[in-house]
């Protein structure tokens, strides 16, 4: 058995009920292929890059979870049949890697100053 992680990216428009559905499929069915379920973090509503369907927005949801390939399969074909999926993506975890994601801040104002004074520097020289 192998740990997967998938990034799902469900339609804004969906009640938390219909979320709820989703994500519960889907552990449905890695717990009857015989895996076990280690963790679902909601990510809420987050703009997206692009439009998918006429929509700006998605609801992000990551799960963890171990299974087999035949089983990872499953979930996938279900999630890409759900109308209310707009994007998935199925990775395996690297070994040791942390249980939850961590957060990778956004860059400060001074990072940025101290950038534009090292870029200054490399033009006069």
């Amino acid at each position: 058995m192998n740990e997967y992680e998938i990034l799902l990216l469900l339609d804004p428009d969906l009640d938390d009920e219909r979320q709820g559905e989703v994500v519960a499929r889907a552990r449905e069915l890695v717990e009857s292929g015989g895996g076990t379920w280690d963790l679902h973090d909601a990510w809420g509503r987050r703009k997206l890059a692009y439009e998918i369907d006429h929509k700006g927005d998605g609801s992000y949801h990551l799960l963890h979870f171990t299974c087999d390939a035949g089983t990872l399969d499953e979930v996938s074909r279900v999630l890409r049949i759900d109308d209310g999926v707009m994007r998935h993506m199925a990775t395996r975890r690297i070994e040791g890697s942390p249980a939850r994601p961590i957060a990778v801040a956004a860059p400060t104002r001074d990072d940025a100053v101290a950038a534009s004074d090292v870029e200054a520097e490399e033009q006069e020289e």
